[in-house]
């Protein structure tokens, strides 16, 4: 019986028709595998993830699939935007075993969750091949299997970046020095090790695929402002407008793609994610107060406009993502022919907007057709517009991506904080609104006896308990309304956050744990202060605990947040650009030398 037609997920929803005998993580999954002696098939995905979709077509909706499937192992599906956790302790166990990550992700386990395979995606044949080995070797070697689990989970636990110990410097109950928690040299240090990475013809850092990296163009702002050096400030602005001139970003509704398959930010990867999309919008804002470039102003208010026209939700929240697929053909919403501008334009405007947006017979993406570009602004601004209009309308009546409209509470946090600066900034009171209407939606839905809930859906909470990230953002995006509104009541309930934060996420030594002391206990305890796409959770929390007690005057917030920083100086020392998150918290705090 697949157990997921109730499941608040979209994602879990998504295949609750399969005939696979799905069940959501838990611990009745796990004792029904004890029951039967049989391991665990977890399989993690996401509702925007394109291989996710292949993947489920080609073997999870196949009944040869589901019966071999059903007989050799208790299958349980997760999402991993709702389970972060989950994700992040079998995430490690993949990169332990292979090097390499990504969704969706395959793992065997025993029936307590020891993970000894794991993989992303496979095709059906090679899928129902690994299905009977696994079988086979649960049968006759589990020894082996066992062992090899035991060797994971136990390099998993042993695993992790060089932290300092700041017990000595701040002891746990206080106070720390009056100097800066991350030496001066240190963050110039991780400044110029990103820069080492940027892309001078392009923007971007890095190569093919090239994402945004939000966390270190950020922190590159942030360098800026601190130190005057002009080069920060020119590789944030280059990339900035390299990506919102590229296909990457949606020349005709606004927004951003996850991530660009090309070094030139053609051909996105083109699922739209509420965390890229808020974390960029607050760039986009920064660069346009420290250029006052009418460009990033426009790119500003059109991603402002895409989180309020395309991700919110009725009850006020945003939702988590946009599909890369449409019906089953990624980028078929996106991408143009001249034919297809003929069409919608008649034949002299069709040729303007193929000039104007890159679109060529050739083509740039798939089939000869072309993602839209905006290599120059058009100097005839009232047609470029009406075409514009035009072709959104075209596109309207093509068939449109899903939408997962699970309300995440971090990334809501990030969209809150985003929208308010934005609006503080440029003066638009519907992106106040709409901000405000998500912060009240995350204080009267999410929280639960003074606990935060990771997800929502449709006005119904979620039974996962938030992580650190939720914690930190959420505090972030309550005193952003504080700032602007003088509320009270929201610095109160970003102070009732941390206060958890520092109650039930401590590690004892200045540091953090990604889940609480009383959450669900897994095979091992996440806690990862590196970057993803997003912040840390680490660094976000960090972050939120030096604001609040800027607000506070409260030094215990003050002592936390440096022994949090101080313990990840190494961290940030050596790896500038995946800890950028961290660096960027830690410019504020940084103290004039004498």
């Amino acid at each position: 019986m697949n157990r997921l037609a109730d499941a608040l997920s979209p994602y879990l929803q998504q295949h609750a028709d399969n005939p696979v005998d799905w069940w959501p993580w838990g611990e009745d999954a796990l004792a029904e595998a004890k029951r039967r002696d049989v391991p665990l098939l977890i399989s993690v995905g996401y509702a925007a993830c394109h291989w996710c979709h292949v993947m489920a077509d080609e073997s999870f909706a196949d009944d040869e699939v589901a019966a071999r499937l059903n007989d050799a192992v208790v299958s349980i599906k997760v999402d991993r935007e709702e389970r972060p956790d989950v994700d992040a302790v079998y995430m490690q166990a993949l990169l332990a075993l292979t090097g390499q990550g990504g969704w969706p992700m395959t793992v065997f386990a025993a029936p307590d969750g020891t993970p000894f395979f794991a993989g992303t995606y496979f095709p059906k044949e090679h899928f129902l091949r690994l299905v009977d080995a696994v079988d086979d070797a649960w049968t006759n070697r589990r020894g082996e299997l066992m062992s090899q689990g035991a060797a994971i989970v136990q390099a998993c636990a042993s695993a992790g970046p060089e932290l300092a110990d700041v017990t000595r410097a701040c002891p746990i109950d206080g106070p720390c020095p009056d100097v800066s928690p991350v030496p001066v040299a240190t963050l110039d240090a991780a400044a110029a090790s990103i820069v080492s990475s940027y892309d001078r013809r392009n923007g971007g850092l890095g190569t093919a695929p090239k994402f945004p990296t939000q966390p270190a163009l950020a922190f590159l702002l942030d360098h800026h402002e601190r130190t005057g050096d002009d080069e920060s400030l020119a590789i944030v602005r280059h990339t900035c407008e390299r990506m919102a001139r590229g296909g990457i970003y949606d020349q005709l509704a606004g927004g951003f793609a996850r991530y660009s398959v090309d070094e030139s930010w053609v051909v996105p990867h083109f699922e739209k994610m509420l965390y890229d999309n808020a974390l960029l919008l607050q760039t986009y804002t920064d660069v346009w107060e420290l250029t006052r470039r009418p460009f990033f102003a426009r790119v500003a208010e059109e991603t402002a406009r895409f989180l309020v026209n395309d991700l919110t939700t009725a009850e006020g929240g945003f939702a988590s993502a946009l599909d890369a697929d449409t019906g089953g053909v990624e980028g078929a919403t996106y991408a143009w022919t001249p034919d297809q501008l003929r069409e919608a334009l008649g034949q002299a405007d069709a040729d303007y907007a193929a000039h104007v947006f890159a679109v060529s017979d050739a083509g740039t993406f798939e089939h000869g057709t072309s993602v839209l570009q905006l290599p120059v602004d058009p100097e005839d601004a009232e047609r470029y517009a009406d075409i514009r209009r035009r072709l959104r309308d075209a596109r309207s009546q093509r068939p449109q991506p899903a939408r997962d409209d699970k309300v995440v509470a971090a990334w809501n946090g990030m969209a809150i904080t985003a929208l308010t600066e934005y609006a503080a900034e440029l003066g638009h009171d519907w992106a106040d609104e709409a901000a405000e209407r998500a912060a009240r939606l995350l204080a009267e839905l999410h929280m639960a006896d003074g606990r935060l809930r990771r997800v929502s859906r449709d006005g119904r909470v979620g039974e996962p308990v938030g992580v650190l990230e939720d914690y930190g953002a959420v505090a972030s995006a309550f005193m952003s309304r504080f700032e602007v509104t003088e509320n009270r009541v929201w610095l109160d309930r970003a102070g009732a956050l941390l206060n958890v934060v520092l109650e039930h996420f401590g590690d004892g030594k200045g540091g953090f744990w990604d889940t609480a002391s009383d959450a669900e206990q897994l095979v091992n305890r996440p806690a990862d202060p590196t970057d993803g796409p997003t912040p840390s959770g680490w660094a976000l929390t960090a972050a939120a605990l030096s604001d609040y007690a800027d607000h506070s005057d409260d030094d215990r917030y003050e002592d936390a947040a440096w022994r949090a920083l101080a313990m990840v100086a190494p961290v940030i020392g050596s790896h500038g650009r995946f800890a950028a998150g961290l660096a960027g918290a830690a410019e504020p705090m940084v103290v004039d030398e004498p």
